[in-house]
């Protein structure tokens, strides 16, 4: 695990299944609409239920920009927080899209006292961005939402699902952090 501090911010990045995260809420990078098809949404809807996607659907649509909360269904964590990344389902995204899905999910967090929450890698899978650029925008969102002020959030986790995705994810969030103030 590697860990970086913001303020009052611990960012900490690790391989995982998001679906078994213990944390106060975790992200689904979602379409628009709230569809759960495939990739974390589709995972999130198996491993914690229907009523996931329906609660999330009933809240349809959400810009880009925006995020809903949901109940966390079957699974561990206590919210579900969905994120549009991109306007349809299977749509690209782009990394001002992650940046800002990243951040509203963050605000998400923070609306509904959470201290913790856990991120896939927001926009690598059928978004089609490169983890490298995905964790730059991702570590951006986290930084710029800890000097704002982060309400209750305490501790923000990077989950991939593989080796692979964390080092992409790694190199883009230090790239970040060197280039700010944080150090």
């Amino acid at each position: 695990m590697r860990e970086f501090t913001a303020r009052n911010v611990k960012l900490r990045l690790y391989t995982g299944d998001i679906t078994a995260e213990t944390s106060d809420a975790i992200v689904v990078p979602a379409n628009s609409l709230m569809i759960m098809g495939g990739g974390v949404a589709g995972a999130v809807k198996r491993a914690g239920g229907q009523s996931i996607e329906d609660e999330a659907r009933s809240k349809a649509p959400v810009e880009v920009g925006k995020a809903v909360v949901t109940s966390a269904g079957r699974l561990r964590c206590m919210f579900v927080i969905h994120s549009p990344t991109m306007e349809r389902p299977a749509g690209e995204t782009s990394p001002e899209k992650v940046y800002r899905a990243t951040l509203a999910a963050l605000k998400a967090a923070a609306s509904v006292g959470a201290r913790s929450v856990s991120f896939p890698g927001m926009g690598t899978g059928v978004g089609g961005l490169d983890p490298v650029v995905a964790g730059s925008a991702m570590a951006k969102a986290v930084l710029d939402f800890a000097e704002q002020g982060s309400g209750s959030v305490e501790v923000v986790n990077f989950v991939a699902f593989n080796e692979e995705l964390l080092k992409g994810l790694l190199a883009g969030v230090e790239r970040v952090w060197r280039s700010s103030s944080t150090g």
